[in-house]
């Protein structure tokens, strides 16, 4: 009888002994609407999160159209990540369609957005400061723009908001939510200075921008540079003939040394004010997605680090 006892005793505790020496929880499934979003949430999430993006590098969230694949990431996730202000105006409907149950979180709660004016006399225009406010005029006719991971200052209230939600989700993992914002946060720090500092050595006069579609509006207002863009805050804006015209005029006027295309953007009507201004085209930028991994701007810093060299090669000559 006491054999017997003891064969059930060892039986019974099999289970807990053959399992895998040391084995690991399984990563948390969360989802990134882009590719930006989801360079924040990795660098937070770390080795606890396994992070699916909807748009990829040099995606164009504005006219993206998912796809059944991106229904089933949703239906998979614990968390979803997007960044609001408007920016996925498709991600309502794909959340519904996937059914999914995950936490929706807007990465952008608690930045005060930058409100696109609707003026017919400087239409395009972004970017500097006057009397300490930003000066903006969208091309959307006052829409919201959503672009506020350019300022540096913003990256890291998207990183606040992903640490508490990922906190939120898997509370077990909160001190290394904690440390990984912390110590990505100090970088971000870093990055601003070595922003400034770049930026410092162009002539204020020199510092104008102009790209395809206004969406380095929070980068003007916080590093005081000039944004002219025929195209409003969504890649979906076509210039009207009389915008363009207008920003032909200004670089005349003005003898604006370069203008900029971009990664997520057709380059035709950048290559055409090039042509009739006779000024040059500067180089790419990266402006709503990142590279892929073979190009120059494949993390957030990455991104941020190849604008303000190409702004400073184009600008400070």
């Amino acid at each position: 009888m006491v054999c017997r006892r003891l064969v059930l005793a060892a039986l019974a505790a099999m289970p807990l002994l053959a399992g895998p020496a040391g084995a690991q929880e399984a990563k948390m499934p969360v989802v990134a609407s882009f590719s930006i979003l989801g360079d924040f949430v990795r660098e937070v999430g770390g080795d606890r999160v396994s992070v699916a993006t909807i748009v990829g590098p040099n995606g164009d969230a504005h006219v993206y159209q998912p796809t059944p694949a991106d229904a089933k990431k949703l239906a998979a996730a614990k968390v979803v990540f997007v960044n609001g202000l408007g920016f996925e105006g498709w991600m309502e409907r794909l959340a519904k369609a996937s059914g999914t149950k995950a936490t929706i979180v807007v990465a952008t709660t608690g930045i005060a957005p930058r409100e696109m004016a609707d003026d017919d006399d400087d239409h395009g225009k972004t970017g500097g400061k006057k009397d300490g406010k930003s000066e903006a005029h969208g091309h959307d006719h006052g829409g919201t723009d959503p672009h506020a991971w350019q300022s540096i200052a913003n990256a890291k209230v998207y990183v606040a908001n992903i640490r508490d939600a990922l906190v939120a989700a898997d509370p077990a993992g909160r001190d290394a939510y904690a440390a990984n914002a912390a110590a990505y946060t100090a970088k971000l720090d870093a990055l601003d200075a070595e922003v400034k500092a770049a930026l410092a050595k162009i002539p204020a006069e020199q510092r104008r921008i102009i790209t395809s579609h206004d969406a380095f509006g929070y980068f003007g207002a916080a590093y005081g540079v000039e944004l002219i863009s025929p195209e409003g805050v969504s890649t979906e804006s076509e210039a009207s003939a009389k915008d363009v015209a207008r920003i032909i005029r200004q670089i005349k006027a003005q003898k604006i040394p370069a203008v900029f295309l971009e990664n997520v953007t057709n380059p035709r009507l950048i290559e055409r004010i090039a042509k009739e201004t006779g000024a040059k085209i500067g180089g790419e930028l990266y402006t709503d997605a990142l590279s892929d991994d073979k190009g120059p701007a494949s993390t957030y810093i990455l991104m941020i680090q190849s604008n303000v060299r190409t702004l400073s090669s184009a600008l400070s000559s």
